[in-house]
């Protein structure tokens, strides 16, 4: 998981794409190093072996890697137009992609961003390609070279009707290696890659449950030029890509390519276009190819909306039916515009950053209450109306990084959600009892296993606190949060972002003079003695006087300092056990006048918490002695010396006992 930590920044989206190549080179540098050497390119960053292909087996096929010189006679990166005929699904799993692909073919200028037109076989082919994606509020430029699995000297991945057109396999490619491999691409979410096409903001239906107005919604996003996708549920795993006795297909992706109305026997009757992307295995019900009903429509209407229908998987069909046989509808916005009235705004963009990091900020749901405050807290403070109402127009998407590329190393999407809390003024990071006895005032519909989910809200002005979490406490993940409103959010500010630690803590008082020492401190200083002679040689950061040595009447000044620190900590074990919640480690340093930023927190939680969440008694006197000797906010480790007169004198069981505890 990357240590990118929680930052927020105001984005305005860059019109230049970030070169992803390992060396930093660009596309244009490395395709001109290519024709001066008269060589082909060969990518050392996704090269033509096993691994990129798949990463939990063997390879079942044996592939042979060809460049499309090798495989047809004259190629060609796009063949009369990329169109979503274009989109033929090969062996791999990845109709969500697919089905993305084919949508973003009924785009034009969007097209032209992922898939450059400044490539080809003419004369400047060097067998290198680029596509660009959208990544995490980046466009990111994607370089491959042009070969690609085959066998018997045919593409067996995603390839175009047209045997000599080879744009749509290079996009597959360039996707998979900014994944970490093809296998990484099997299943997943069509609005994830529509995302990753445009950078919009995607929402999702349920037939069942949607708005009356789901014809009109879903008509005003493709006139607007929103992507869309469907698929049908299933309820078990054998259900995956089953064929109904209607000609669709369970657990697939599909792409809607068009909504019409059309006049038949007097009535409307509405109708939708969907695409299946194996390029076959069409609706044979109402409004498919060959049905009756279209000869009792005009026959103009009815040449314009079929055109040259054929088993291309492209098919029509009644949208009653339509919202009877599919369950979900995902459509990818290219702003965050409502569907569901005319207006259109100017949205302020604002983006948060952050991390789950097991044991200081992965606190779970609010299930979790002990642990639910130690998630990553955001305020977000709305002080303007919308133009239109008394209210403040808000879009909130919560997305966790990098999760499909994780997947080699056995890592998946986590279940996430968030909730928003009305916040109080002027505070800092909010507690366990704020939570307990607060409830929110908004929060997404439902914690789910997917990249990104967002939600559309109407609040009133005020200060918010916006609290992103997973299902379970302890599972990791690094996040993105992109936060739309029609007004300038204020100061949306991060919680806990001091750059250093800070000390609030007063000096203790000096110690007394030998002669009139209590017998508490008699007693101390025998055992000092006892154990380290007249003096401790160490770092000269916690001395008075710089010698080099820790006299006992310095230690005395260092005892007072321990004896705070030690009640802090008995204070959090509450079963006396020698262990505190490294969840508490936040409170229980605040407590010590030590406010930390949630980096260092995140760093102090992964170094001295077990494989329970816990922090012992000795790792949390080294911890503590390390924050008190940080000089310019940057920690170094106390002597060796001291920590074993500290583990000599300090035992946990001692300090109960000479505490009276």
């Amino acid at each position: 998981s990357e240590l990118s930590y929680q930052r927020a920044s105001t984005l305005k989206m860059s019109a230049k794409s970030i070169s992803t190549q390992g060396d930093g080179k660009t596309f244009e540098q490395l395709r001109q190093e290519c024709l001066q050497k008269k060589k082909l390119f060969e990518d050392p960053d996704f090269p033509a072996c096993d691994s990129s292909l798949y990463y939990s087996q063997s390879v079942p096929i044996n592939f042979e890697w060809k460049r499309p010189g090798e495989l047809c006679e004259n190629p060609e990166f796009i063949v009369g137009g990329a169109d979503r005929t274009d989109i033929c699904q090969g062996a791999l799993g990845d109709c969500w992609l697919l089905a993305a692909i084919a949508s973003l073919t009924l785009h034009k200028e969007t097209l032209a961003r992922v898939v450059p037109n400044d490539q080809g076989f003419d004369r400047s082919y060097a067998g290198i390609f680029h596509f660009q994606f959208w990544q995490h509020n980046r466009w990111l430029d994607v370089v491959v070279d042009d070969r690609l699995p085959a066998v018997r000297n045919r593409l067996v991945l995603l390839h175009s009707a047209s045997n000599n057109e080879f744009w749509s396999a290079l996009l597959e490619k360039a996707y998979a290696k900014l994944n970490g491999s093809y296998e990484s691409l099997k299943g997943g979410s069509t609005l994830e890659a529509m995302e990753d096409f445009t950078g919009g903001v995607g929402e999702t239906y349920e037939t069942k449950s949607a708005p009356t107005d789901l014809f009109n919604i879903m008509k005003k996003a493709y006139d607007r030029g929103s992507m869309m996708g469907c698929s049908i549920d299933i309820t078990s795993s054998a259900e995956s890509e089953a064929q109904t006795a209607s000609g669709l297909v369970k657990g697939h992706a599909y792409s809607i390519t068009g909504l019409e109305e059309v006049n038949c026997r007097g009535k409307k009757v509405k109708l939708i276009r969907i695409r299946n992307p194996w390029g076959q295995v069409e609706w044979n019900g109402a409004w498919s190819d060959e049905s009756r009903e279209w000869n009792v429509i005009d026959s103009s209407e009815k040449k314009r909306i079929l055109q040259n229908s054929m088993d291309d998987g492209e098919f029509w069909m009644e949208f009653e039916d339509f919202k009877a046989n599919y369950d979900k509808i995902e459509i990818c916005n290219l702003t965050p515009d409502s569907l569901t009235d005319d207006t259109k705004r100017k949205w302020e963009v604002n983006m948060f950053e952050g991390n789950w990091i097991r044991g200081s900020t992965a606190g779970g749901c609010r299930n979790f209450i002990d642990t639910f405050w130690t998630n990553p807290q955001f305020k977000l403070i709305l002080k303007h109306a919308d133009d239109n109402n008394d209210k403040c127009s808000v879009v909130i998407a919560l997305m966790q990084k990098n999760r499909r590329a994780l997947r080699k190393e056995g890592l998946d999407l986590q279940t996430i959600g968030f909730a928003l809390y009305e916040a109080p003024a002027d505070e800092d990071h909010l507690g366990k009892d704020f939570f307990r006895y607060n409830g929110s005032k908004a929060r997404s519909k439902t914690y789910i296993n997917v990249r990104e989910i967002s939600e559309r809200f109407t609040l009133p002005p005020g200060n918010y606190l916006l609290v992103p979490t997973t299902f379970q406490p302890h599972d990791e993940a690094d996040f993105l949060i992109r936060i739309f409103s029609e007004k300038a959010a204020g100061t949306i500010t991060l919680l806990l972002n001091t750059t250093k630690l800070q000390c609030s803590l007063l000096p203790p008082p000096m110690p007394s003079l030998p002669e009139e020492e209590t017998d508490e401190e008699k007693g101390l200083r025998r055992m000092f003695e006892k154990i380290a002679g007249s003096v401790i040689c160490l770092d000269r950061s916690i001395q008075v006087d710089n010698s080099g040595q820790l006299e006992f009447q310095e230690f005395k000044v260092f005892w007072e300092k321990m004896k705070k620190w030690i009640m802090l900590f008995i204070s959090y074990d509450t079963d006396r056990s020698g262990k505190m919640s490294s969840y508490e480690l936040r409170i229980a340093l605040k407590a010590a006048g030590m406010h930390l930023n949630t980096k260092l927190l995140q760093l102090l939680g992964l170094r001295f918490a077990d494989e329970n969440y816990d922090i012992d008694f000795d790792d949390y006197l080294t911890c503590i002695v390390r924050l008190e000797n940080i000089p310019s906010g940057v920690m170094c480790p106390p002597r060796h010396d001291l920590l074993l007169i500290m583990k000599q004198l300090f035992s946990f069981q001692f300090l109960l006992l000479s505490m009276n505890v």
